[in-house]
């Protein structure tokens, strides 16, 4: 074989392990790019907190104004949904890059491809729930991605103050950009609408509801979407839980 379709070869094999690897920079990108589809449409067995998935869907590592919250997860197959909710997620993330060109946000896990049990969250078992990791700003006011690691557990066990704020008094203070958090909840009720899945509920820290609602959008959130407001066994202040509500066929 010549040396040149040799390379080739080797391209095209690395290129397909990569895409099933699940979650390489390659797949990402070519995903984001539009090269690669997503399932006509998946299939949600049970209820969040007992059920199953089929023909799952998941979004790109990154694209323009987002990312994952951490690439170890991607890897690990932990970030599958249902394929309405992936979709409403990326139509999301292209109106806020028109509205808000400046943020930048970062969704954090859903779920296995087949869905079931999902340590250490007691629900995301059937593809209708998604995490999104809070946006936050600097001092200065740039819009930065949530910082995760292996330390913090891809930022699930950062803590922030009653204010939104972390590290409150250090050089590196952030704070949870409220305006851009009510402008992702907005399109997304808006893109899940226009998917058939929209919002049936969110989780958000009960304190950080008045913040929330004194936003451009807030209103309108406050009078649309569920909230809940009772005491839940994580405090969801460096992420948000969102339910989409998506018709699922009984857990057999």
């Amino acid at each position: 074989m010549p040396a040149r379709k040799r390379r080739l070869r080797s391209a095209l094999i690395l290129g397909a392990v990569l895409a099933l690897a699940g979650g390489g920079l390659l797949a990402a990108r070519l995903y984001a790019a539009g090269r690669a589809t997503l399932p006509s449409d998946s299939i949600c067995r049970g209820t969040p907190s007992a059920g199953r998935l089929e023909q799952a869907g998941r979004l790109p590592m990154r694209g323009d104004n987002f990312q994952a919250y951490g690439r170890a997860g991607v890897v690990a197959g932990r970030t599958h949904a249902h394929v309405r909710a992936v979709r409403a997620s990326l139509d999301a993330y292209v109106a806020l890059a028109e509205q808000m060109p400046d943020a930048v946000f970062v969704y954090g896990e859903s779920g296995h491809a087949g869905g079931g049990p999902f340590a250490p969250h007691r629900t995301h078992q059937n593809g209708t729930s998604m995490d999104f990791m809070v946006p936050v700003r600097d001092r200065d006011g740039r819009s930065l991605p949530l910082p995760g690691n292996a330390g913090n557990r891809y930022g699930y066990d950062l803590e922030f103050d009653a204010r939104g704020r972390w590290r409150a008094g250090t050089a590196d203070e952030l704070r949870i950009d409220f305006e851009a958090l009510g402008a992702h909840l907005h399109a997304l009720e808006r893109s899940g609408r226009a998917q058939g899945a929209p919002i049936a509920r969110v989780i958000l820290a009960p304190e950080y509801l008045p913040q929330l609602f004194a936003t451009s959008h807030g209103p309108e959130l406050r009078r649309t979407l569920r909230f809940t407001r009772g005491k839940v066994w994580w405090r969801h202040d460096e992420h948000y839980h969102v339910d989409f509500k998506i018709p699922c066929e009984p857990l057999r």
